[in-house]
């Protein structure tokens, strides 16, 4: 993914482990250049202490807020008023907001600030720069700000419905724990079957990595499967277990499911 040109001054609030790989992410990509950034942040972070040395202000006072394009909400849901509280009455008149946080509605964090805000769901793979985002916002310029903050390291996914963040939440940005999940108990189900404990974690993390690959190619999910599952073969014998068990879909729905209503409870 190409840089786009740096947004200009941007706050982020929050260094915690997706605020860390956002900050990572910029850094990486050049989406954000170090010297247009502030971080505030409660406690010392590795993430923020290598921004840092690159030239960007940690927790610098309330009054260089005056100067960011935009603020980006960081923190656990629980705590967002206590953190945008001291800040909204300092920021440009121009600012957006863009959330990253679950279960936290615009119209909230409109009505605290005072400012247009986009909400974004990026998965923690934006610190590769290999990440996917889903992005919302009623406003134009929120939007295509939270844009350009994320489309150097993740693919952004537009969604009509706030509501639908919610969704997104649960099938991309928890999604990499699921699927990190069903990895480890292919390596279990092999221990099982014979291999030991190394061999069975060693194979199905490299089948992770196998998967991805295929991923990347851009073909359709069923291309994928078929071009591995060959009639008759082991795959399709697997395959066909999944299917007539149910288990895997159930086991989806479940996680899905739970995500969102947990999304929503905040």
């Amino acid at each position: 993914m190409n840089a786009p040109a740096s947004v200009g001054p941007v706050a982020l609030v929050g260094c915690g482990r997706l605020g860390s790989a956002i900050l990572e992410g910029w850094l990486k990509t050049g989406a954000v250049a170090a010297h247009d950034l502030m971080i505030l942040t409660p406690s010392d972070k590795p993430a923020a202490e290598t921004a840092r040395a690159q030239g960007a202000r940690v927790n610098p006072s309330l009054a260089a807020l005056a100067d960011a394009r935009a603020l980006i909400l960081a923190v656990k849901p629980a705590n967002w008023r206590d953190a945008l509280s001291p800040l909204a009455t300092h920021l440009n008149a121009e600012a957006v907001v863009v959330s990253v946080m679950a279960g936290v509605a615009a119209s909230d964090i409109i009505a605290l600030a005072g400012r247009p805000v986009a909400r974004v769901m990026p998965t923690t793979a934006v610190a590769q720069g290999r990440g996917v985002a889903a992005l919302w916002s009623d406003d134009p310029v929120a939007r295509e700000t939270a844009r350009r903050l994320f489309e150097a390291m993740a693919e952004v996914v537009d969604l009509n419905l706030e509501a639908h963040i919610d969704v997104a939440t649960a099938t991309a940005g928890s999604a990499p724990a699921f699927i990190h999940a069903f990895v480890q108990a292919l390596a279990r189900a092999g221990e099982a079957e014979g291999l030991s404990a190394d061999a069975a974690m060693r194979l199905a993390r490299g089948a992770l990595r196998s998967a991805g690959a295929g991923i990347e190619t851009g073909e359709a999910l069923e291309t994928l499967i078929a071009r591995i599952a060959s009639p008759g073969g082991t795959t399709r014998a697997g395959l066909d277990a999944m299917a007539a068990s149910g288990d895997l879909d159930r086991a989806a729905s479940a996680a899905v499911r739970a995500a969102v209503q947990r999304a929503r409870s905040f």
